[in-house]
């Protein structure tokens, strides 16, 4: 069960009534659309007649059941039993079809992770992992906030690792992905996603970096959530003067080390990795050991969550306590320019 978390911060402001599974990351008056993956599945299943929607009773919970509606004789719900869920999905790509499989973040890497490691990664099968509740996105504690699942899909051979920004790139990704030959795990950000992107005439491709904006003082290098968490922080900051550059990294793995090289090398920036992820195997260090590689030496820091398992509790106060908040952030990296 969750609880929402009491500090001395918290206690004078008014009660959080946001539901902490259910809550929305958007900001208050930001645009958002309403089941982003759901509905750009839907739309490739129009075209390609192999594309097979799996799921392990979280349809409705990873906004799947847009495309069983659309093609129920498609859909495969296989109960709470993850590890048959992976399973049945390579047998599925073994006879030609492109299995979508949806569960949380948290029961496909922790659970199903050897199922997934011998039965689609070994053989390098089409099979698409699309997970919700990536990092803190959920209140409900460890048993359902997926910290470190970057760092166990990375480590996976064969396997190509996203975690998008937003509802822009969520859609942009659907067919990306299916063009691509091979195991994908996609983060993914369910139900009223925010729009973020759109005005940065973006457009997602695979194994690439795109740098949003540009700035003299500081390098945002981010990815997910983050990402958005870096453009209000560039805005918050021209208010102190300080220029930030946010370089948005939704490939993990193949990683962009040429674009990341490229703009950590412009001298006199300090390089910042955020990311919704623990500090441990994720996107902070796979750019901390592309710089020393290339023996790029440079200032940097990360922004990112704990080695711990973290609280239960109201979004917006874990976000808080744990640094990733735009807040919290833009106070940080002044603390780190002081």
């Amino acid at each position: 069960m969750s609880h929402t978390i009491a500090t001395a911060t918290t206690a004078a402001k008014p009660k959080l009534k946001t539901s902490a599974m259910i809550a929305s990351i958007a900001g208050e008056g930001q645009a958002t659309r309403s089941a982003p993956f759901g509905h750009a599945l839907a739309e490739l299943g129009r075209h390609k007649q192999n594309v097979v929607g799996m799921t392990a009773d979280l349809g409705k919970y990873t906004d799947l059941h847009i495309f069983a509606q659309a093609f129920p004789e498609r859909y495969y719900q296989m109960g709470m039993a993850e590890q048959l869920l992976m399973g049945a999905a390579a047998g599925f790509a073994h006879e030609g079809a492109q299995p979508f499989v949806t569960t949380y973040a948290v029961f496909a890497t922790r659970r199903a992770y050897d199922f997934m490691h011998q039965a689609i990664a070994e053989d390098n099968l089409d099979v698409k992992i699309v997970c919700a509740l990536p990092g803190l996105t959920t209140g409900y504690g460890p048993s359902h906030q997926a910290a470190e699942d970057l760092a166990l899909m990375r480590a996976m051979p064969n396997m190509t690792v996203i975690d998008p920004c937003d509802a822009v790139e969520i859609e942009q990704m659907v067919p990306a992905i299916a063009a691509h030959n091979g195991p994908v795990y996609a983060r993914l950000l369910r139900g009223n996603v925010p729009v973020v992107l759109d005005r940065y005439d973006y457009q997602f491709e695979l194994g690439k970096a795109r740098l949003l904006r540009d700035g003299a003082e500081v390098l945002v290098i981010s990815s997910g959530i983050m990402t958005m968490r870096a453009l209000e922080v560039a805005k918050a900051l021209e208010q102190d003067r300080i220029g930030v550059a946010v370089l948005h990294v939704p490939t993990i793995k193949p990683l962009d080390t040429d674009a990341i090289l490229r703009e950590a090398r412009r001298t006199g920036r300090l390089v910042v990795v955020a990311e919704n992820h623990s500090v441990i195997g994720g996107l902070g260090e796979a750019v901390a050991t592309t710089l020393m590689r290339a023996g790029a030496c440079v200032p940097f820091r990360q922004v990112g969550l704990p080695d711990a398992f973290l609280d239960a509790g109201a979004l917006p106060t874990l976000h808080d306590r744990y640094g990733i908040s735009a807040n919290v952030m833009a106070d940080t990296i002044r603390g780190w320019l002081a």
